[in-house]
C-alpha cells in the first residue's frame, strides 16, 4: 500500500517537505522549475520510508541547482553528475538525459533529453518516478508504465526486454533491491535476468565495474540475503566458478559473532570467495578492483578459516587463544568462531583483542636488553602473562618481559 495520495500535488509536496534532508533542499531551490526529486527516494518516500540522501534531476543546467545548494561539491563524473554535502546530507545532482549503448555491457553514450526519457531509462519501473520539485507543477507525480502499481505490488521489474543485455550490472543490482526491500522479481523479469546470467551477461561488463557492484551489495543492511539472492538467480558462479554463497546458516552464525567495529561487507565477502582456490582467489579480487586491505582480508579468510578454527577449538587459556589468532582480523576470527570455535571466537572478539600492555619496547631497552629478538620474545612473553591473568599492573609486566627476554638470549 503506497503510503501517500499520488494525485495529491499537495499531499506529496507536504511528504517530501517532512524529510529531514529536504529543509535546506527546498530552502535553497525556492521555486525554481524543471528539478525533480527522482528514483530511489521518491519510491521509498510513497512506500512510508524517510529517505536520506536524495536524487535531484534537472531539465536545465545542474550545476546552478548546485551552486545554489552551497555546501561541499563533489566531483562530476563522466556523465555530467555531481554531488554536494549540506548540513550532513548529500545530494546527487544529473540533467534529465536519455541514454544508448554502442554494445552490450558497454557505458551508455547519453545526451540531454526530457524527464520522461529520463524516467524510461532506469533500471526498474519502482526507480522510474518523480516528484516536482518548483514551479507550476510543483508537487506533481511523474512515473513510468507501470511504476505505482509495482511499488504497490512490491516487485521488480524491468522497464524494456534488453535491459540487462544493455547493462548486466542490473542484474547484481536486481539482487541488491530484491534483498533489501524485499520485494518479489516479476516472472518475465526474472526470466530474463536468468537467461542474461546464463548467456554470460556479466562477461560483456569490465571487472572492477562489477567489483563496484559487488562491493555495493556487502554494504546492504542484510549482505547475507543479497548473497543469497544472487545464488537463487545464479549470478555468482556467473562471476567466477566456485564463488557463492554456500552455507547461509554459517554465514549467519558469523555475522552475529562480528562485532560492531567490524566489516560485514569484508565478512560477507570473503564467505562467498570460501570455494575459490587460493591462486584464482587472488586474481579475481584483483580483476575486481578490490583496494589491498579488502583483498588481504579476503585472501586471510580463504586460506586460514578453517585452520584456525581447529586451533581455537584446542586452545585452554586466553594466551592460547591469542596464538590461534595470530593477527587475524575480527571478520576472519568470526568465520573461523562459526567453523566450530564460537566460544573461544567470541572471548577473543570481546575482550582478548582489546588487551594492551602498559609496556613497550623501549622500556626493554631502557633496562638493558641488546635491540633484536629478545625485545618481541620479552613483549610476547608480558603479554601472554597478562592474558593469563598471572601478571598486572606495569611493573609486574616489565619483570616478565625481562626475565622472558634475558632467558632467550
Amino acid at each position: 500500500m503506497l503510503n501517500v495520495d499520488v494525485r495529491s500535488a499537495q499531499a506529496l509536496l507536504a511528504r517530501v517537505a517532512s524529510l529531514p534532508a529536504a529543509g535546506p533542499l527546498l530552502a535553497a531551490l525556492g521555486d525554481a522549475e524543471g528539478v525533480h526529486l527522482v528514483g530511489g527516494a521518491v519510491r521509498d518516500l510513497l512506500l512510508g520510508g524517510e529517505p536520506v540522501d536524495l536524487d535531484l534531476v534537472v531539465e536545465s543546467d545542474p550545476d546552478g541547482v548546485a551552486a545554489a545548494l552551497g555546501g561541499t561539491a563533489l566531483a562530476h563524473d563522466r556523465f555530467g553528475t555531481s554531488s554536494v554535502r549540506v548540513g550532513g546530507f548529500r545530494y546527487d545532482i544529473a540533467r534529465a538525459r536519455r541514454e544508448t549503448y554502442a554494445r552490450p555491457g558497454a557505458l551508455p553514450d547519453v545526451v540531454p533529453a526530457r524527464l520522461r526519457e529520463d524516467l524510461l531509462r532506469r533500471d526498474f519501473t519502482v526507480n522510474a518516478a518523480s516528484i516536482a520539485l518548483g514551479g507550476p507543477g510543483r508537487g506533481t507525480l511523474a512515473a513510468a508504465p507501470s511504476a505505482l502499481e509495482d511499488m504497490q505490488a512490491r516487485r521488480l521489474r524491468v522497464l524494456h526486454d534488453a535491459s540487462f543485455i544493455d547493462d548486466p550490472t542490473r542484474l547484481l543490482r536486481l539482487a541488491r533491491y530484491a534483498s533489501r526491500l524485499r520485494f518479489g522479481i516479476e516472472p518475465h523479469t526474472l526470466e530474463l535476468a536468468r537467461s542474461a546470467a546464463s548467456a554470460g551477461g556479466l562477461q560483456t561488463v569490465s571487472g572492477p565495474r562489477i567489483g563496484a557492484e559487488l562491493r555495493l551489495l556487502g554494504r546492504e543492511p542484510d549482505p547475507i540475503a543479497a548473497l543469497e539472492c544472487l545464488r537463487r538467480l545464479g549470478l555468482d558462479e556467473a562471476i567466477h566458478p566456485g564463488f557463492g554463497l554456500r552455507d547461509a546458516a554459517l554465514a549467519r552464525r558469523a555475522l552475529k559473532l562480528l562485532p560492531r567495529d567490524a566489516d560485514p561487507s569484508t565478512l560477507a565477502l570473503s564467505l562467498a570467495s570460501l570455494g575459490v582456490a587460493d591462486a584464482a582467489l587472488a586474481e579475481l579480487l584483483d580483476t575486481l578492483a578490490f583496494d589491498a586491505a579488502d583483498r588481504d582480508a579476503i585472501l586471510a579468510a580463504a586460506q586460514r578459516a578453517e585452520p584456525m578454527a581447529k586451533a581455537l577449538a584446542t586452545a585452554e587459556r586466553p594466551s592460547q587463544i591469542s596464538d590461534a589468532v595470530a593477527g587475524g582480523g575480527p571478520e576472519l576470527v568470526a568465520i573461523a568462531g562459526a567453523l566450530g570455535a564460537a566460544e573461544p571466537a567470541r572471548q577473543w572478539l570481546q575482550s582478548l583483542r582489546h588487551v594492551r600492555l602498559e609496556i613497550s619496547g623501549r622500556d626493554l631497552l631502557a633496562a638493558g636488553i641488546t635491540p633484536g629478538p629478545a625485545i618481541g620474545r620479552g613483549l610476547r612473553a608480558a603479554l601472554a602473562a597478562k592474558l593469563d591473568g598471572r601478571v598486572s599492573g606495569r611493573e609486574a609486566e616489565l619483570a616478565e618481559a625481562l626475565q622472558a627476554a634475558a632467558g632467550t638470549g
